[in-house]
């Protein structure tokens, strides 16, 4: 047993990412092949100048949340990918190979908001007249109608509200873009009693923050002995559930307040109340034994119509002859 052993070396460990490409390297090689550079730059002051291989999923999540303050794509990071991740990840995979696939942190599904019904905005319209609060009930009503934010509600001005056409332009919304929102008669109704002795660059209801409309629909609830709703939820949240309600179709909803994705409409904010039931009330609207009684009912209707009425014209024997002549 005298065999020379050769000495145990530790091997080097295996990487899946090459060691020489940078961050740069991925964001050249993404322009390069046809990707938009508009946010590259940010995305790679956030990242810095490590290797690819250390920017894992969660941390190009953390890049679009933070590095990226674009409005117009804000809305994204409810999505699967953010800004960063859906720029930067298909570039890892092009380069570096399949095993640069985004494995996402297991995500839960937000719980579903209780919007505020018509009956909860009935009682609170009626507590703000006791107390006096008339714009914070025209604000309640304006967000719960038209479906506008409160950053966008309390940023309203009187220049832009039509009283005429019963309009109202929102500037600058989340998404970035100007909307018109149509009013109804009570909205328009409220606002003429509002608008005295108010110049048009004054603001519509004269709020300045968010935190503070909400600790006064904080303390008209209290009063009113009904359940808290913050602005979200007894403004955007309760325009989408009120018009499904209705009878108004998705597009329309989605159109009339501003919203663009679908998926985020159906997945956050509708959230409708006793669907089964609803359902079940307009299918009683089809009822196949009446519909069976209608049809015999018409048919003896209409045999004795004919009876009272005589023959039919086409039977009598002298157009029989002629027929038979031909």
């Amino acid at each position: 047993m005298n065999m020379p052993f050769r000495p145990l070396t530790a091997l080097p460990a295996k990487s899946h990412f090459p060691p020489t490409i940078c961050t740069f390297d991925v964001a050249a090689s993404y322009v390069e092949h046809g990707g938009d550079g508009r946010y590259l730059p940010k995305i790679v002051e956030h990242l810095g100048t490590r290797g690819a291989n250390h920017h894992l999923p969660v941390r190009c999540e953390e890049t679009g949340a933070r590095s990226l303050s674009d409005p117009a794509t804000r809305h994204s990071k409810s999505m699967h990918h953010h800004p960063g991740a859906s720029r930067v990840l298909p570039c890892l995979r092009a380069r570096l190979g399949a095993s640069a696939t985004s494995q996402e942190p297991e995500r839960r599904n937000p719980k579903r908001k209780k919007a505020a019904s018509q009956a909860w905005l009935h009682a609170f319209v009626r507590q703000c007249a006791k107390d006096g609060l008339h714009h914070l009930a025209a604000l309640v009503l304006f967000m719960s109608q038209t479906g506008a934010r409160i950053s966008e509600a309390i940023e309203l001005r009187w220049n832009e509200v039509d009283l005429i056409n019963r309009t109202a332009l929102l500037l600058k919304t989340k998404t970035g873009r100007n909307s018109t929102r149509f009013l109804t008669d009570q909205m328009i109704s409220r606002l003429y009693a509002l608008q005295d002795g108010m110049k048009p660059d004054d603001r519509v209801f004269r709020y300045r923050n968010r935190h503070s409309v909400n600790e006064r629909i904080g303390a008209v609830c209290r009063r009113a002995d009904i359940v808290y709703k913050p602005t979200h939820t007894c403004g955007r949240h309760a325009f989408a559930n009120i018009a499904l309600s209705m009878g108004v179709d998705v597009k329309s909803a989605m159109d009339a307040g501003g919203w663009k994705s679908t998926a985020v409409f159906l997945g956050t904010y509708a959230n409708p109340r006793n669907a089964g039931r609803v359902v079940a009330e307009r299918l009683n609207v089809y009822q196949y034994d009446a519909d069976l009684l209608i049809g015999a009912n018409s048919c003896r209707m209409m045999t004795e119509r004919f009876q009272a009425v005589g023959p039919s014209p086409f039977t009598h024997p002298a157009i029989q002859k002629d027929k038979g002549n031909q």
